[in-house]
């Protein structure tokens, strides 16, 4: 049965450090949910999941699983399970014994030990492989045992630190793939680290996203393109698109004219970011008059640079269409698309 997970006003600081890792962290996870927690190395993410996991004590806060504090209970008393990001298998020991481990030590019968290590390894898709022992595995082959010892305890809370990123690109597929099944077929509590948007956004009910230690967004993936907080989360989902402006009565004057825009602006001084997949070409509201200054084909899309009045933006088209550096076009930025930033 899976978990809730309230993490409260979250603090740590390692020995030595100028700065803590975390700082005020606070978030709550609804039974069943899989969360990401994202952002650039050294934002305190793993800290903070070792600290769910009970391997580090904080400076200061709380975690709380189905509500009740958990400071002082021992990482195995906690109902949880991490896969880290090396798989950390016992070399001498074959596949099934690695998986078994922990049962065992927990004084388990030999015959339910041996029927749940059956059980994890078929959900694993390894259960041809019970006999091998590590070296004889694959990478990706390894981190799916790892993940079966992590799923043979039953945890209400699983763990995963950013255990596909040493894995090549078609590993990561299968594995991100693996992970949703199994996570939505067990119905596992799970916090997933990655420093991949990508991955965040795939695999993700919610995206935490740290930086410096602090918690910069708490939401769905869709919004952190649709409606990001601020101009550094905008940037690190690939946002290029920034236009300075004043906001007045659901408008807002820039040097491209005087947009209008669905979502409301504080009066005075703003952002608004747009995707550039977003930018139209065509007349209409919000358009204006651009030269095209740069066209890179990337396959299954073109990405165009455009100047306008001291404004430059991307734009991403079709790769059919047949623009080159130094046309005219009228562009146009749909009002529902453009979002006002609080910095």
């Amino acid at each position: 049965m899976s978990a809730s997970l309230e993490i409260t006003d979250l603090s740590h600081r390692y020995p030595g450090a100028e700065r803590r890792s975390l700082s005020g962290v606070s978030l709550a996870v609804e039974p069943g949910e899989l969360i990401a927690f994202l952002g650039p190395s050294g934002c305190g993410k793993t800290t903070a999941l070792k600290i769910v996991a009970g391997l580090l004590r904080p400076e200061s806060g709380e975690i709380s699983i189905d509500g009740r504090p958990v400071s002082g209970v021992p990482p195995e008393k906690r109902g949880a399970a991490m896969v880290f990001q090396k798989s950390l298998l016992f070399p001498r020991m074959a596949v099934e014994s690695n998986v078994g481990f922990g049962l065992r030590m927990r004084g388990m019968d030999r015959g339910e030990v041996s029927r749940r290590v059956r059980e994890a390894l078929r959900q694993v898709h390894m259960e041809g492989f019970a006999g091998r022992r590590p070296e004889e595995l694959s990478g990706g082959q390894q981190q799916r045992v790892a993940l079966a010892r992590a799923l043979v305890t039953g945890p209400r809370l699983l763990l995963l630190d950013e255990p596909l990123s040493a894995l090549d690109a078609n590993l990561r597929d299968e594995m991100r793939t693996l992970i949703k099944d199994l996570q939505r077929e067990g119905g596992y509590t799970t916090i997933f680290v990655t420093h991949d948007q990508e991955e965040a956004v795939i695999l993700a009910d919610r995206i935490a996203l740290l930086f410096d230690g602090r918690l910069q967004m708490y939401d769905h993936p869709r919004a952190y393109y649709d409606r990001p907080v601020s101009r550094r989360v905008a940037r690190f989902f690939g946002a290029t698109n920034f236009i300075r402006g004043r906001a007045e009565n659901g408008t807002v004057e820039t040097t491209l004219g005087r947009l209008k825009i669905d979502e409301p602006a504080q009066a005075g001084d703003v952002t608004l970011t747009i995707r550039p997949e977003a930018v139209r070409l065509g007349t209409g509201e919000n358009s204006f008059s651009a030269r095209v200054t740069e066209v890179t084909y990337l396959g299954t899309r073109v990405t165009c640079g455009l100047q306008a009045d001291g404004s430059t933006l991307r734009i991403n088209l079709p790769p059919h269409v047949g623009l080159r550096e130094g046309d005219v076009v009228t562009a146009r930025l749909p009002a529902g698309a453009l979002w006002p930033l609080e910095d």
